[in-house]
């Protein structure tokens, strides 16, 4: 069964003992920090949670964007903090693009993911994954639409899940991808978030939720799964590293290597 399809699957079959509403940016280095975290919870407990994305638009443009907590005013000033994120959590970081070509703004990743979106939510996930290796540590500047375009049409050949490129250029300018994306950044407005990764955990049918905010060990986001729902317990473990390459396709080193961090 094709790795996506076996996603779907999963999805497709769970029990919704916790929903997870994920408000992250493609060019948030913290959330790609998190992402062998995320991938893990996803794989162990899969029949057990439902998540989804939300857009959180962290830059809008730079003559606007202010984080006095990392001291980041201008492109240049967002090198070392994805510097500290590789330090702290071993994911390929090339900083190098804040200087050489900077995106001047996250708002057009964040349309490029609703736009994928709107064709099935694992090709929105299968995109947003392409969104974060190129920034990350392909050194591509994703507020370019020849670059949205280009990872479209390679997530197309690639097959690994049912996509269509030449709908997805048509989707990215159309006002349904608009109205996803400002519903997104309303949503992540009233509730008060403004750092990412954030997660919201919850039963299903429930308003209130548990909130965990940056990055995060494994043990913390598997305390938190628990918290929110103590019948949850891991649905499998991965038998080899093959296995687990076999069902994400391409891993990182980092992301095989989480395999091994404690979970108490």
């Amino acid at each position: 069964m094709p790795r996506m399809e076996m996603l779907e699957e999963t999805r497709a079959a769970t029990t919704g003992l916790v929903e997870i509403e994920y408000f992250t940016d493609p060019l948030c280095c913290w959330s790609w920090a998190l992402e062998p975290q995320w991938r893990r919870l996803r794989f162990e407990f899969g029949n057990q949670l439902a998540w989804r994305y939300r857009m959180g638009g962290m830059i809008s443009d730079w003559s606007s964007y202010d984080d006095p907590v990392n001291s980041i005013h201008r492109p240049s000033q967002m090198g070392p903090l994805w510097f500290q994120a590789r330090e702290l959590s071993g994911m390929p970081l090339e900083d190098r693009i804040w200087l050489e070509d900077p995106p001047e703004s996250s708002y057009p990743g964040c349309a490029a993911f609703k736009a994928a979106e709107l064709q099935s939510p694992q090709a929105g996930e299968a995109y947003l994954r392409l969104l974060r290796e190129a920034a990350m540590f392909g050194r591509q500047n994703i507020a370019r639409q020849e670059v949205l375009e280009r990872l479209a049409r390679q997530l197309q050949e690639e097959q690994a899940v049912a996509f269509d490129a030449e709908r997805f250029a048509e989707d990215f300018q159309s006002p349904e991808v608009r109205t996803a994306l400002r519903e997104d950044l309303r949503l992540a407005r009233y509730l008060g978030i403004g750092r990412y990764p954030s997660l919201i955990l919850r039963r299903p049918g429930e308003e209130r939720g548990l909130l965990l905010t940056g990055y995060r060990p494994y043990k913390s986001l598997v305390a938190a799964v628990r918290h929110v729902d103590d019948r949850t317990r891991p649905d499998r473990r991965a038998d080899s590293v093959e296995a687990y390459q076999a069902y994400w396709g391409r891993t990182l080193d980092r992301e095989i290597a989480e395999l091994e961090s404690p979970v108490a």
